[in-house]
C-alpha cells in the first residue's frame, strides 16, 4: 500500500494506493478541512483509523512549505511535520516528504494531454528544463530538471520573492500594497486566492469604477476572492479589471520563473485558481505578460504554456514519487 498526500492551507487530500503490474490504483481516498485540525498527526491518525488502513509501504506527502531535514513547518497553517515521526504512525520507514509543488511537478509527468489546456497554442515541444507555478491559497513554485534522460523535480519558495510592478497602474498597486505590507510585499500577496480581492480592493479605492450592487451586499463569511472571479465571469467591470491584472501579474512571474529555469521544455500551470478563470487565462493577456522580457521574448514566446486540469495532481505526484523514488 502507498500512501500519498497533498497537503494545503485550505485542504488536505490523503489516498492509499495499491501498485501492481506497473499502474496505480486508488483504493481510498479523503478530504479534510485543514483549518480544523490543530496539527497533522490527528488527520494521518483519523484517516488510518477510519479506514482501519494497515501494511503500509511507502508514504510520500507534498506539503505547502519548506521541508528542510526530513522537517516541514507550513506555510499557512500552524503545522510542524517530521517525516521520522511519520515513520512511527505509519509503521515504515519508507517516509518522503516533498514541497507541495514538487509533487505538482513530478504530476504533471502522468497527465494525459486531454488534461491541459494550451495557453500557447504555437509553443514548440522540446525535452529540456520544465517550470510548474500554481496559484491557489498561496503562490507555489518548482523546476522540473531534465538531465538529458529523466525528470527531477525540484522544489522552491519562488512564491515569496518580490512583487515586479509592470506597468504605471501596477506601479500605483505596489505603493499601495507597501502601505499594508511594509516590511516586504511578496508576489504571492497578490497572485493567490486572497490576492484576488486584494487587487478587487486597490481598484475600489482608486474609484475605478462603481461596486456593483452584488459586491456591496457581501457579508464577512462570503468568500469575497470567489464572488469577483464570479462576477467578472459575469461582465462586472470592477471585478473584471481585478482578475485582468491578477492574470497579467500571474503571466509576468510565470515568465520570471521561465527565465530562472530556462525551462525551454515548456511552463505547467497547476493550482485551483486557473480552470475557473480560464477564459482570461487563454485571451492573451497571460501570454503577453509571460513573453515581456525584453531580449527573451522569443525565447519565451515559443514555449509551450499547459493549464493542468486535474485537481489532484499534486496527490498523483506523491503517489508517482512513492512508487519511482521512495518505495
Amino acid at each position: 500500500m502507498i500512501l500519498a498526500g497533498d497537503i494545503g492551507g485550505t485542504k488536505t487530500n490523503l489516498a492509499l494506493y495499491t501498485y501492481k503490474d506497473g499502474a496505480l490504483e486508488i483504493q481510498v481516498q479523503h478530504q479534510f478541512v485543514s483549518q480544523k485540525y490543530q496539527n497533522f498527526s490527528d488527520v494521518i491518525e483519523e484517516f488510518i483509523s477510519s479506514y482501519k488502513i494497515e501494511n503500509i509501504e511507502a508514504v510520500c506527502l507534498g506539503i505547502a512549505g519548506p521541508i528542510i531535514n526530513g522537517v516541514c513547518k507550513t506555510t499557512n497553517l500552524p503545522w510542524t511535520i517530521d517525516s521520522k515521526e511519520l515513520q512511527i504512525v505509519c509503521n515504515t520507514s519508507k517516509v518522503k516528504l516533498l514541497n507541495d509543488l514538487e509533487a505538482t511537478a513530478y504530476g504533471m509527468l502522468y497527465l494525459n494531454e486531454d488534461e491541459f489546456v494550451d495557453v500557447n497554442p504555437n509553443g514548440k515541444k522540446v525535452d529540456a528544463n520544465r517550470a510548474v507555478i500554481a496559484a491557489g491559497t498561496g503562490l507555489g513554485e518548482a523546476i522540473l530538471f531534465y538531465n538529458g534522460e529523466n525528470y527531477y523535480p525540484i522544489g522552491s519558495e519562488g512564491g515569496h520573492c518580490d512583487f515586479a510592478a509592470q506597468n504605471s497602474l501596477q506601479d500605483e498597486l505596489l505603493v499601495w500594497m507597501r502601505k499594508r505590507h511594509p516590511e516586504h510585499v511578496s508576489v504571492e500577496r497578490l497572485v493567490s486566492g486572497i490576492g484576488i480581492y486584494t487587487i478587487y480592493e486597490f481598484l475600489k479605492e482608486k474609484n475605478f469604477a462603481k461596486e456593483s450592487k452584488i459586491m456591496l451586499e457581501l457579508n464577512e463569511s462570503d468568500d469575497k476572492n470567489a464572488m469577483v472571479t464570479k462576477c467578472a465571469l459575469e461582465g462586472d467591470t470592477l471585478c473584471t479589471k481585478a482578475i485582468k491584472i491578477f492574470v497579467e501579474i500571474y503571466g509576468a512571474e510565470a515568465g520570471n520563473l521561465a527565465l530562472k529555469s530556462l525551462s525551454l521544455g515548456g511552463v505547467y500551470i497547476g493550482g485551483g485558481i486557473a480552470p475557473k478563470i480560464l477564459p482570461f487565462l487563454l485571451d492573451g493577456n497571460f501570454l503577453n505578460a509571460f513573453a515581456a522580457k525584453g531580449r527573451f521574448q522569443e525565447t519565451l514566446i515559443n514555449m509551450q504554456i499547459k493549464i493542468s486540469l486535474n485537481q489532484n495532481t499534486a496527490l498523483l505526484g506523491s503517489a508517482h514519487f512513492a512508487v519511482d523514488k521512495v518505495r
